[in-house]
C-alpha cells in the first residue's frame, strides 16, 4: 500500500472511533414502558412474592412432585425447547469468532504449456515449452468493527440465545402448571365419582324402601317410578364421570412424555396449599416472568437489527494479508522463493438499488412490533395474574355458603325421608328435590375445591414461578 493509502485508511479509522457511537446505540428497556396497575384493584410494594418459592415447596402432595418430576424430564415440548438452546449457543460462539481473521491454506501445482512456434527459430520448427509451479501459501482476511457492525451481531445473537432459554423455562413454568391442574381435576373426578356411587347405592335402596311403602299404601305407584327415575339419574353420571377420568390420565400421559396409562394420585380432601398467597410488585414480572423476558430479548433482537441496518451505509475496512513459497523446481522450493502481500480494502456503498435504505426501514418497523409484542406480553401476564387471583378470592367465599348449604340439604333428605316413612306430611316430590339437590351441591363443593386449587396454581404461574 502506499503512504496515501496508509493515511486515508487511518483517517477513516479515526473518524469512525469517535462517530461510531453515534451509528449504534447501547439498548436500554424503553422508558415508555408501563408496569403499574397490572394488578386489577392489587396496589403493593411488597416485593414477597410466591414465584420466588421452588415448586417442591408449593406443592406438597407427594405423588404430584413425582408426576412434576417425570414430566421435567421427559416431556418432549421442554426437550425440543433445550435443542432450541443448544442450537442459540451455537450461532452466539460464531458471532463471537466474527471478531478474528479467517485464515486458509493453499498448496497447489500447476502445468502450464506454451508454444514457441515463430519465435527466434527456422521455420517449420516448433518448441513446446511445459513448466510447472509449484505454490504453498496461506491467507487471512479480517473486517475491522469500525462501526459496531460486528459487535450488533455479537449483541442480537447473545439475545436470541437468552431468549430460547427464556421460552425453555415458559415452556418448564407451563408443564408444571399442566400437570398440577390435570392432576386436582383427576382428584375432582375421582371425588365426584365416589359420591355418585355413594349417592347411587342410597338411591337402590330408597327405591326398595318407596316400593314397601307403597304395599304399605302410604305412597303411590308414581312415587315409585320417580325413586327409580331418581336411581338411574345418578347412573347416568357414572360413565361421563369415568370418561372424564380416563381422559384426564391420558392428557396427563402425554405431559409425562409416556404411553396412555393409569396414574398413581392421592386424594383430593389432602391436598394443601400454601396459606399465604403474596403477589409482589407488577414490575418484577419483567424478572419473573419467562415469557415477558422472553419478549423483551426478542425486542433486543430486533434493536441490534437496527443497529446492524444503519452500518451498512458506512464504508467497511478489510485488511488481507497473504504469504507462502513459490518455485518452479521443488528441490529449490523453500529459498528464494517467499511471497507476501498486504492489502487494505475500504468499500463504502455509493449507489446499491436502494437495499440499504429498504433494510433499515425494515428494520425499524420489526423493532417497532417487537416492543408492541413485549408490552402486549406484560398486559397479558398482568391479566392472567388478575384472573387468578380473584378466581381464588371467589373460591375461598364461596367456601363456608357452600358448606352450610350441603349441611341443611343433609338434614333436609334426612327429614323428609323420615316424614314419608313415618307420616303423610310430605310427599316423595319433596323427598326427590331435596335429594337431587344434595348431590348437585355436593359435586359444586367438589368444584369449587378444584376451583381454589387450580386458582393457586394459575397464579403461582403468572407470577412466574416454577423455573427458578
Amino acid at each position: 500500500m502506499t503512504n496515501s493509502s496508509n493515511k486515508y485508511i487511518l483517517l477513516v479509522i479515526t473518524a469512525a472511533l469517535i462517530s461510531a457511537c453515534s451509528v449504534t446505540k447501547k439498548y436500554e428497556r424503553p422508558a415508555t414502558l408501563k408496569t403499574d396497575q397490572l394488578y386489577r384493584d392489587q396496589s403493593s410494594t411488597d416485593s414477597t412474592t410466591i414465584a420466588d418459592m421452588p415448586w417442591q415447596s408449593v406443592f406438597k402432595d407427594e405423588k404430584l412432585i413425582a408426576l412434576i418430576q417425570k414430566g421435567l424430564d421427559q416431556n418432549l415440548n421442554l426437550k425440543n425447547a433445550i435443542e432450541n438452546i443448544v442450537q442459540a449457543r451455537a450461532s452466539l460462539r460464531q458471532s463471537k469468532l466474527a471478531y478474528y481473521p479467517t485464515l486458509q491454506l493453499d498448496a497447489s501445482a500447476t502445468h502450464n504449456k506454451q508454444s514457441q512456434a515463430g519465435l527466434n527459430f527456422p521455420a517449420g520448427i516448433n518448441i513446446n515449452t511445459l513448466t510447472t509451479t509449484y505454490k504453498l501459501g496461506a491467507s487471512t482476511s479480517w473486517e475491522l468493527d469500525i462501526w459496531g457492525k460486528l459487535s450488533s451481531s455479537k449483541r442480537a445473537a447473545l439475545a436470541t440465545y437468552l431468549a430460547t432459554d427464556a421460552a425453555k423455562q415458559a415452556i418448564q413454568t407451563q408443564l408444571i402448571s399442566d400437570i398440577a391442574n390435570n392432576y386436582f381435576m383427576l382428584l375432582a373426578y375421582d371425588k365426584s365419582l365416589k359420591i355418585t356411587q355413594e349417592t347411587l347405592e342410597s338411591r337402590v335402596k330408597n327405591v326398595e324402601t318407596i316400593k314397601a311403602l307403597k304395599e304399605g299404601a302410604i305412597v303411590t305407584g308414581a312415587a315409585v317410578v320417580q325413586s327409580e327415575a331418581n336411581q338411574h339419574a345418578a347412573e347416568v353420571l357414572i360413565p361421563d364421570l369415568k370418561q372424564d377420568i380416563r381422559e384426564t390420565e391420558n392428557a396427563l400421559n402425554i405431559l409425562l412424555g409416556q404411553a396412555p396409562g393409569p396414574i398413581d394420585r392421592g386424594e383430593l380432601e389432602t391436598q394443601i396449599i400454601p396459606e399465604k398467597i403474596a403477589l409482589g410488585m407488577p414490575a418484577q414480572l419483567l424478572q419473573n416472568r419467562p415469557d415477558v423476558r422472553q419478549a423483551e430479548f426478542n425486542f433486543r433482537v430486533a434493536f441490534e437489527a437496527t443497529n446492524l441496518a444503519k452500518t451498512y451505509f458506512y464504508p467497511s475496512l478489510t485488511l488481507t494479508a497473504s504469504t507462502g513459497f513459490s518455485n518452479l523446481e521443488l528441490k529449490d522450493f523453500f529459498s528464494n522463493s517467499i511471497f507476501y502481500s498486504i492489502i487494505g480494502g475500504l468499500t463504502q456503498p455509493i449507489f446499491n438499488q436502494g437495499l440499504n435504505k429498504m433494510r433499515l426501514t425494515t428494520a425499524q418497523s420489526k423493532q417497532l412490533q417487537a416492543y408492541n409484542n413485549f408490552q402486549q406480553s406484560l398486559l397479558v401476564a398482568g391479566q392472567e395474574v388478575s384472573n387468578a387471583l380473584y378466581s381464588y378470592e371467589m373460591a375461598v367465599e364461596k367456601e363456608d355458603s357452600r358448606q352450610k348449604q350441603i349441611e341443611a340439604l343433609e338434614k333436609a333428605v334426612d327429614f323428609t325421608q323420615q316424614l314419608l316413612e313415618y307420616s303423610s306430611a310430605t310427599n316423595y316430590t319433596d323427598v326427590l328435590t331435596s335429594e337431587q339437590n344434595l348431590l348437585a351441591a355436593q359435586l359444586s363443593g367438589i368444584n369449587d375445591n378444584l376451583q381454589k386449587l387450580q386458582a393457586v396454581v394459575n397464579l403461582y404461574r403468572a407470577l412466574g414461578g416454577g423455573w427458578k
